[in-house]
């Protein structure tokens, strides 16, 4: 027969986070910087075929996102997914997998504040030269809302989320009178290959859905709250990319990969003046909303990596449940303002910061299905998801190789604190003379 693996006693709690804020959280860490360039990239690719790209992505989506909120639902630990790989594959691994999100998916921070400054700069008719003080500018408030704790930021997520719903919705709505059935032809112009390059670009979209390991331990009702909301965001965050994607191919056809704001350029076609204001709050809403929702699991997590010894210390304040990790978020903000110091300093090039966020991210997700194979009861529907997305991960860590500098590094770190550690507790277990 075969086994089952242990499951931990899911604890419920009369105070947390609900289904709402739940969903509102793993929607601003899914539907983020991607709903601002991605449908426009892609079309450029793929053409119409996009759309076919996109759903593609989406499907691929549904059993990473399933195995994660099995995984969050029935072991909650601010550790996430280090802490399941501590379990299963030992604590250099977990250590591995904990810098990986700590210091390598951090490189996205710049990608949040630059991309949202270069929108907001656009949109607003303002010189280059306010690009830096927008990207400073919109670190800040994201951050001082986590400083009052997780549970205060799912709120202000979940009325950013509505917002940013709304805001989507419209644009759409904005559009559909102007799609033309002409648009869409010929579906292949770059034939299988595009369609292969925009299901590439658009991996960047299904990322996110490990955020919400870390602030499992956060929810009133982990089990039945987690999957519930991973499902919901799963179909808006699916919804919003299939429409826009739609909309954008059968609104600008071959303009559609034209210019710096992709989204811009579609909410001016459809609504020019009212357009750009909605484009302009939307990116404001995902930048801030994403680093909102990215900055809860970076707190947890390096309070949680403290607590185990692979942090200072003193950064450990603030891993238990309903604990505000200040000192791993002030650390966090350190690390998110010197990757855009040094953006901004060579140019402003966003994709090595880019790659090394994706790269990072992967190896994550390879560690994770790993780790969901051996924690969740095997055979069931958990387990099944989490051998599919192992296969997926598999071969985005083959197509991430080039890009996995800083991962290794990061993983050679985990290995020499180890040794450090078995020579020194060697050390103090030599019986010392006299």
């Amino acid at each position: 027969m075969p086994t089952t693996a242990r499951s931990d006693p899911t604890p419920t709690h009369a105070t947390g986070l609900g289904v709402p804020q739940g969903v509102a959280l793993y929607i601003a860490s899914v539907l983020g910087t991607g709903l601002l360039v991605l449908p426009g990239l892609t079309a450029a690719v793929a053409g119409p075929a996009s759309i076919l790209a996109v759903a593609v992505v989406i499907v691929l989506a549904v059993p990473l996102a399933g195995a994660f909120a099995a995984l969050a639902a029935r072991h909650p630990d601010p550790g996430g997914v280090a802490s399941y790989a501590r379990r299963t594959l030992g604590a250099t691994v977990a250590r591995a997998t904990g810098y990986w999100f700590y210091f390598g998916v951090a490189a996205g921070f710049p990608v949040l504040a630059i991309l949202g400054a270069e929108y907001l700069t656009a949109i607003a008719g303002l010189d280059r030269i306010a690009v830096p003080i927008l990207a400073y500018a919109i670190l800040l408030p994201p951050f001082a809302v986590n400083l009052l704790g997780v549970r205060v930021a799912g709120w202000v997520q979940f009325v950013l989320t509505g917002l940013l719903i709304a805001i989507v919705v419209f644009v759409v709505a904005a559009a559909v009178p102007s799609v033309e059935a002409s648009r869409f032809q010929p579906f292949l112009p770059h034939g299988w290959q595009g369609v292969g390059t925009a299901v590439i670009l658009f991996v960047w979209a299904i990322a996110g859905w490990e955020v919400g390991t870390h602030i499992s331990g956060e929810f009133r009702d982990p089990r039945r709250a987690i999957p519930i909301a991973t499902a919901i965001a799963l179909v808006v965050t699916g919804a919003a990319y299939l429409l826009l994607q739609i909309v954008t191919v059968g609104v600008l056809g071959e303009d559609a990969g034209e210019g710096a704001v992709p989204l811009l350029t579609l909410a001016d076609a459809v609504a020019p003046g009212v357009g750009p204001v909605a484009v302009a709050a939307v990116a404001g809403i995902v930048v801030v909303g994403v680093a909102n929702a990215y900055l809860a699991a970076f707190g947890k997590l390096g309070a949680s990596l403290a607590v185990a010894g692979d942090l200072p210390r003193w950064m450990a304040s603030g891993a238990e449940r309903g604990g505000i990790p200040r000192a791993a978020l002030l650390v966090t903000f350190a690390i998110g303002v010197g990757y855009t110091t040094v953006a901004l300093a060579t140019g402003g090039d966003l994709q090595a910061f880019i790659l090394i966020h994706t790269s990072n991210m992967v190896s994550i997700y390879a560690v994770g299905m790993v780790a969901a194979l051996l924690l969740l009861p095997r055979f069931g529907p958990g387990w099944w998801m989490a051998a599919v997305a192992a296969v997926l991960s598999a071969g985005l860590l083959v197509l991430a190789g080039p890009s996995m500098l800083l991962a290794g590094l990061l993983a050679l770190a985990a290995v020499v604190v180890t040794v450090v550690r078995r020579r020194a507790t060697r050390a103090d277990s030599r019986p010392r003379s006299g």
